[in-house]
């Protein structure tokens, strides 16, 4: 089959021509004999073509890029226009082309690749925290296997902490790719297409090094003062206002296809910016494996969180895709695979018109399928929905033919292993004797609330879900989130630990409090908390940070 090769520079511009009456043409190389980046077959000019990418680093003054957005409103010839609507499907391809499909846009930085100083010595009272430094030295000896909680004691009051708690690799990556873009690039915008994890604190501080938002969590676009814009065309949209040069991150829960093609349609580098978490880039790969054999893509998540809409958008490159929310939406989802006909279209159309590819047609798309998930959900609630559907598909077709309609390879493990540990972590420490259990991290953080749930269960209203030690108002009362499935948090005034409440016998014991923290959550924020608290109580009735540091340091060498 005949070649064409496209050149693009690293901006993700085309090289075209321009003649003589200011029309600009097709660059194209035919047939060349040293073809590397193949992108796929196309149809062009009544020909068919094995379609390869060149790029060119730096162009001389003779060649000519221009951005995909500046030639759809060019003056061109007929066959720059048929190749560029050919062309336009593959633009993320094209951006990523040089990347080795089998490796990860941005994998986990091993201990001695990690540059953690490069935010800690910026912002100490967010990122810093002896206290958990300790602690994690002495119990997370393995990034994927919980150990035992450790106990802080300070006399009056005693902290529990799990082995595993607060950041994440992923989170780690992102923030260091964050604040490395800053010191590395004084000269240019930086952006993040929006938040870059889901904590105030650190897209505050990155905010104050003159880094902007293009968009909330939502999706809606932001001015240069953080001001929601209504009109996509307002002139004041930072969207609007992105220049060749400019830089724009990629957060860890990935981006959207339509606003990875916005990006490259102006001309903006992705994949040197790209922080998307490898794990969740590890559930894109699943769905592209199961979508080949043609599986539909059913993805547990909250369909308002930014991952899961990334997740979506991913999917549907490969084949149709439905979310689903919950074990309830599975069930529901369960009768209408068992329906025929007119029922069958009716339920699905009631309950998942609006969370599914378009096009889908539960009558054909419901035959094979494959469940992915959220990587921050709870593992058990995705594995109790491949389990319900696992029956719905055996009853609708038999235990021979399951395997032909479930796809059963992923088994539930596109959960972050992440999200995994700080739960099993979580779990062993509420064996413990506890009074409270505070779970920290920013309120539209979806694996904080997990962690949250999991303490709830066990512990009712005194478990809190706080943001920061601002929630602690006195040791009487504190402000706690309430989740909701909208993406919204709400705020309640409840009862801390007053101390009228507390039996008159255990008046001279210590109050201990479980502490954990959210894959999002600073450690230095955690080390707040501990503070606020150990300010309600008298002096005289606290041993010093030092006392309990040494505890920790004679822990330490008592396991070595």
């Amino acid at each position: 089959m005949p070649t064409i090769t496209l050149s693009f520079d690293s901006n993700n511009r085309l090289k075209v021509i321009k003649d003589t009456a200011n029309t600009y043409d097709t660059c194209v190389i035919y047939d060349a004999p040293d073809n590397e980046n193949f992108l796929d077959k196309i149809h062009w000019q009544n020909t068919d073509y094995d379609c390869f990418i060149a790029y060119e680093e730096s162009d001389t003054t003779q060649d000519l890029y221009l951005t995909w957005e500046a030639l759809e409103s060019a003056k061109k010839t007929q066959a720059l226009s048929d190749l560029m609507l050919v062309i336009e499907p593959h633009l993320i391809n094209i951006s990523y082309l040089k990347f080795n499909q089998r490796d990860y846009i941005y994998r986990f930085r091993n201990t001695k690749e990690r540059n953690s100083q490069i935010y800690q010595k910026n912002a100490t009272a967010i990122y810093q925290s002896q206290l958990c430094s300790s602690i994690k030295s002495i119990r997370r000896l393995k990034e994927k296997i919980s150990n035992d909680p450790i106990t802080l004691n300070f006399g009056a009051v005693e902290y529990i902490l799990p082995s595993h708690f607060g950041f994440c690799l992923g989170v780690q990556n992102a923030i260091e790719r964050a604040y490395e873009t800053i010191a590395n690039y004084p000269d240019q915008n930086i952006y993040m297409l929006s938040e870059l994890i889901h904590n105030p604190f650190v897209n505050n501080d990155l905010n104050k090094r003159g880094l902007k938002y293009l968009q909330t969590d939502k999706g809606q676009w932001l001015d240069a003062d953080g001001e929601l814009i209504g009109d996509m065309s307002d002139a004041s949209a930072l969207w609007n206002q992105l220049k060749l040069k400019d830089i724009v991150i990629i957060p860890a829960f990935g981006a959207t296809h339509e606003d990875k093609i916005r990006l490259i349609m102006k001309g903006i580098a992705l994949k040197e910016f790209d922080a998307t978490c490898m794990l969740v880039e590890k559930v894109w790969k699943a769905i592209k494996t199961h979508s080949e054999e043609g599986f539909t893509t059913l993805i547990h998540g909250k369909y308002y969180h930014e991952e899961t809409k990334a997740t979506f958008s991913n999917a549907l490159s490969y084949g149709p895709a439905l979310i689903i929310a919950d074990i309830e939406e599975a069930k529901i989802l369960g009768s209408v695979i068992l329906a025929d006909g007119a029922d069958k279209l009716k339920l699905f159309e009631k309950h998942f018109a609006n969370r599914c590819s378009p096009g889908f047609n539960p009558e054909i798309d419901l035959e094979k399928i494959a469940i992915v998930n959220q990587t921050t959900l709870l593992r058990n609630l995705t594995i109790e929905i491949i389990n319900y559907l696992r029956e719905i598909i055996t009853e609708k077709y038999g235990e021979a033919n399951r395997r032909k309609h479930l796809w059963e390879n992923e088994k539930g493990d596109t959960l972050c292993y992440a999200t995994q540990v700080n739960q099993d972590a979580l779990i062993k420490a509420l064996s413990a004797d506890l009074d409270q259990a505070l779970v920290v991290g920013g309120k539209n953080s979806s694996n904080t609330y997990q962690l949250y749930q999991i303490c709830a269960k066990e512990f009712g209203e005194n478990a809190h879900y706080i943001q920061s030690e601002a929630n602690i108002q006195s040791m009487d009362t504190i402000h706690h989130y309430i989740y909701s499935k909208s993406g919204n948090a709400n705020e309640e005034t409840r009862d801390f630990i007053p101390q009228d409440t507390r039996k008159v016998e255990d008046m001279n014991k210590p109050v201990r409090i479980l502490i954990t923290g959210g894959a999002s959550c600073p450690d230095g924020i955690i080390q707040q908390v501990i503070s606020k608290i150990n300010g309600f109580f008298p002096k005289e009735k606290l041993r010093s940070m030092e006392d309990v540091l040494n505890d920790l340091k004679a822990i330490e060498e008592s396991e070595v």
